[in-house]
């Protein structure tokens, strides 16, 4: 019995060992079944964002029209930046954009958040009102805001002409000159508050009741409650909605054009900003290596101002 069992363990181990020499051990198996699943979500990154990325890196330092021969112009299309107009105009519009539309879109959310946190009736209906504008067409939206904030057949001024006697010729023109910027920044904070509203109520859902219980039996008011309690325990969500908002509002570029844009599209030196101008550079001179260098510049300048959020974060929590 002994010797037969020696002979069968002896077996079993040749058969391990030819397995392990002829094919694919079961761990390698594993991990091949895992890479397949992983592999298309990663060639359709890699050939739809990576590349394009580090190609947009090196034409940045390139002259190419899309037809003739690549030129190597090393830091040419980056010391051509600061002599631009259109493109210092569409630097200061985006940061203008980006410093008005951020925190009062934050503000405004939160505001939201924590009034529909409350049990009121109709909460669920609010709630999806609020919401609605960021799931909306935003063509149809546009045209709905354009309709409305019409120079001369919009309820806004005929409200301004009629209710508080501003004269015909004074009436504002929104979606122009220097109330452009202030229309798509009030749009925005409209169109995307109710996104943000519900990572707020997620946040403020989180916050356990009992800190609240704790600060009435201290004699806390409202206010104290939101200070002590509610905003620090809201930091990381914030936090999140701030890097999000920032990264989306140096982005903006549909809003500007659907908004702004009149009939064909074009914006004008005060609404321009840099996405816009990206594209026009890129399609409509064809001038690839210039529309990359603002591209890397737009780049930079999101990366710059994201890690110092991420180090200010950082350093609350130390």
């Amino acid at each position: 019995m002994k010797e037969k069992r020696k002979t069968t363990n002896a077996g079993n181990g040749q058969k391990t060992a030819a397995g392990k020499k002829g094919g694919l051990s079961r761990q390698a198996k594993r991990d091949l079944v895992a890479y397949s699943f992983i592999a298309p979500n990663f060639i359709g990154f890699a050939v739809f964002t990576l590349v394009p990325i580090i190609f947009a890196f090196a034409l940045a330092f390139m002259d190419w029209d899309g037809s003739n021969a690549i030129r190597f112009v090393g830091l040419a299309n980056f010391i051509k930046l600061p002599q631009d107009t259109f493109f210092k105009a569409a630097f200061k519009n985006t940061i203008i954009y980006v410093i008005g539309t951020v925190p009062l879109t934050m503000i405004a959310s939160l505001a939201l958040a924590i009034v529909l946190n409350q049990k009121i009736k109709a909460r669920g209906f609010f709630r999806t009102v609020a919401f609605f504008p960021y799931v909306a067409s935003l063509v149809a939206i546009t045209a709905v805001w354009g309709m409305i904030f019409h120079p001369s057949k919009g309820p806004v001024n005929y409200l301004l002409l009629t209710v508080f006697g501003v004269p015909q010729n004074e009436l504002p023109k929104w979606f122009s000159g220097s109330l452009v910027l202030f229309t798509l920044i009030l749009f925005s904070v409209w169109k995307y508050m109710g996104y943000y509203m519900v990572i707020y109520l997620a946040g403020l859902q989180g916050i356990s009741a009992e800190l609240y219980e704790a600060g009435s039996l201290d004699g806390a008011n409202t206010w104290q409650k939101f200070k002590y309690i509610t905003w620090p325990q809201l930091r990381s969500t914030t936090f999140f909605v701030v890097v999000m908002l920032t990264i989306n509002c140096f982005k903006v570029y549909d809003i500007a054009v659907m908004l702004a844009g009149g009939g064909d599209g074009k914006l004008s030196t005060s609404a321009t900003v840099l996405v816009y101008y990206i594209y026009q550079n890129a399609f409509n001179y064809w001038d690839l290596g210039y529309s990359s260098a603002i591209a890397m510049v737009l780049f930079v300048l999101v990366l710059i101002i994201t890690l110092i959020q991420f180090r200010y974060e950082k350093k609350l929590e130390s």
